[in-house]
């Protein structure tokens, strides 16, 4: 009789509130009622900067380095390990920078295409381990020497961990005709949503120092935000 009791009291107890959803439904039919807008996507666009060094002594181009960490623009660079080596110092200091990432160019920078299985294993392993030991951080993708690749070649980066990405379209700056006017006019034609540029940071780029502030300005007047190439929505590997 106790549990019996117990149970009715707690029925009786509660109470049934009758919930009205007339009135919603009136004011979102009317459109008083408001459905969150979906968030639209900014334009993407990821520079990217090869440093790389072959036959003679490179370094940086501090006319573009200083403008890119004084804006803090996101930037990757694509460095080969003749030029790290060289560069080692300033390299470590760059990595600090959450904005700047670093990535494997090769070491030797030469034409990968052609090359024997452990020629491209010994020459691109050699350079992951270089920029680890110089920035802490392992290297997640791979650019070849002037995109020139074989299926073996393409096949071994994989196999080593790493990504091939090249880039959307050629900026043409290690050309010394292309002025910074022709630079800035070629590059703001073809660019769109998720590109990836290319330029170059080893003062092989003739005038990509002059070029570049105008570059960016009116990128950013186009609505388009600069991320790094590992925060790209799709990135566009090479398959």
């Amino acid at each position: 009789m106790r549990v019996l009791l117990a149970l009715s009291i707690t029925f009786c107890s509660i109470a049934w509130y009758p919930i009205d959803l007339s009135s919603d439904r009136e004011k979102m039919v009317r459109g008083k009622v408001s459905l969150p807008k979906k968030k639209r996507n900014k334009k993407q666009v990821a520079l990217t900067f090869d440093a790389c060094e072959r036959y003679h002594p490179s370094y940086f181009d501090f006319r573009i380095l200083n403008y890119l960490l004084e804006k803090k623009i996101p930037s990757t660079f694509f460095i080969s390990g003749k030029f790290l080596e060289r560069n080692n110092l300033m390299v470590k200091s760059l990595s600090y920078y959450s904005f700047i990432e670093v990535e494997n160019h090769s070491y030797s920078h030469e034409i990968l295409k052609d090359k024997s299985e452990e020629y491209l294993h010994k020459d691109i392993m050699r350079n992951s381990r270089l920029i680890e030991k110089v920035t802490r951080r392992k290297p997640r993708f791979f650019r070849f020497p002037g995109g020139l690749y074989d299926k073996k070649a393409l096949e071994m980066v994989g196999y080593l961990g790493l990504k091939t990405v090249h880039w959307s379209f050629e900026s043409g700056d290690p050309d010394k005709e292309m002025t910074a006017e022709k630079l800035i006019r070629h590059v703001l034609k073809q660019v769109k949503d998720g590109s990836v540029l290319i330029f170059h940071i080893n003062r092989r780029g003739w005038h990509t120092g002059e070029a570049l502030p105008a570059i960016v300005y009116h990128l950013k007047a186009r609505g388009y935000e600069f991320v790094l190439l590992k925060d790209l929505r799709k990135i566009p590997y090479v398959r």
